[in-house]
């Protein structure tokens, strides 16, 4: 013979999550200064491989020969490092510090 065991009601509180964690402030400033020195770096380097592309004069073979190699790489870096301080920017809502 089976029986049956049917749950009663319960009374369950309304239960809010704080996640207000102490270091998580400080996390936001890390991250954000991280990411707006490595986009500084990705934007002089572009501006470098540019000028360097684009006026004959201005650099020797090899900065001319180095920039050619990787202006497509400095385009991809800028490109993911921009999708992630916008994604991060849209989950953690930061600004970069400035």
């Amino acid at each position: 013979m089976r029986t049956h065991i049917v749950p009663a009601d319960v009374d369950v509180p309304d239960i809010q999550p704080d996640f207000s964690a102490p270091f998580f402030q400080g996390f936001q400033v890390v991250a954000s200064y991280i990411l707006a020195g490595a986009m500084l770096v990705v934007l002089i380097m572009l501006i470098i491989a540019g000028a360097a592309l684009a006026f004959r004069g201005l650099a020797n073979d090899r900065v001319r020969t180095w920039a050619g190699e990787n202006i497509l790489w400095i385009f991809i870096a800028a490109a993911v490092l921009g999708a992630a301080s916008g994604l991060f920017a849209w989950f953690v809502n930061f600004d970069f510090g400035f």
